[in-house]
């Protein structure tokens, strides 16, 4: 009985050991797989880790390329901008040069003129007088022809440059002028003429006249004369003696600015009195050129 037990006990303790064994021979394979499994899943969540990380730097890169192409875009924006801008300070530079060549051209050129006059001059009528052709006591005698010439000069003083503010690049200007005539140097006198002798028959013509000049600060300036007083002095006078007839005087002309203050110019003028003085009337026209000196 004993010898049993202690058999029982014995195969007992080998079972125990041999069971002791196995589990020790069978232990370490199954703790391999579970750490080579921890390995992978760790392996795993750090490429996990990474995935995100590299998806994380992709979004900012796209956030980053739209920031970039939004400036971009403003940066182009801008530049139209400043090109369009840059074209509107070349229009305004190329007005300013403009009107500062118009402005040197007009200090350049001198408000106020002396100029000299000489041409043709014709009267509607022919010229009677006291030692000519006559009705009264110098009885008949020759006649001057209608045709003349002429010569004098002129001031003409500037008031404004734009008549007040009223007309741009029009100048309103004063004009002092005066004129001689002849119509004839040997015309045959009557009674009172010295026998053998001609008669000089002449007229002098004082006129002051607004004058209406146009396009201001250029070298050609056109311009006319809507009216202006005329003092006609004629010799020989008329049959009672009078010598001066008042009269009205019209005219249109232009001048040219050839060189610095150096004018050359045209113009044609008529004489139109009141009516006959003493049976003579001395309404009639001149046309001629001009120098001007610019002061």
């Amino acid at each position: 009985m004993k010898n049993f037990s202690g058999k029982r006990r014995m195969a007992t303790a080998v079972s125990a050991a041999s069971l002791a064994i196995v589990i020790s021979v069978a232990a370490p394979p199954v703790s391999a797989q579970d750490a080579r499994t921890q390995a992978l899943e760790q392996q795993l969540r750090q490429l996990e880790t990474s995935l995100r990380a590299v998806r994380n730097e992709l979004e900012q890169v796209k956030a980053e390329s739209a920031r970039d192409a939004q400036r971009l875009m403003q940066i182009e924006q801008k530049s139209t901008s400043i090109e369009k801008r840059q074209a509107v300070d070349a229009q305004k530079m190329a007005k300013i040069e403009e009107t500062a060549v118009s402005a040197r051209e007009i200090l350049d050129s001198s408000p106020h003129m002396l100029f000299f006059r000489g041409g043709y001059a014709r009267s509607n009528d022919l010229r009677n007088g006291v030692s000519i052709q006559s009705g009264g006591i110098g009885g008949a005698g020759g006649q001057a022809d209608h045709d003349a010439w002429y010569i004098g000069a002129g001031f003409d003083f500037n008031l404004t440059n734009d008549v007040w503010g009223l007309i741009p690049r029009t100048s309103l200007v004063s004009e002092l002028m005066f004129e001689y005539k002849e119509f004839g140097t040997k015309v045959a006198g009557n009674a009172l003429t010295p026998p053998g002798s001609g008669v000089n028959v002449s007229q002098f013509t004082l006129t002051a006249a607004p004058k209406i000049k146009f396009f201001e600060g250029s070298r050609l300036r056109p311009w006319i004369i809507p009216a202006g007083l005329g003092i006609h002095v004629i010799s020989p006078p008329s049959e009672s003696i009078t010598v001066l007839i008042p009269g009205i005087m019209f005219g249109v002309g232009a001048d040219y600015r050839i060189w610095k203050n150096l004018f050359a110019g045209v113009d044609a003028r008529y004489h139109l009195t009141s009516g006959r003085t003493d049976g003579i009337k001395i309404d009639g026209m001149t046309a001629g050129g001009y120098l001007g000196i610019g002061f």
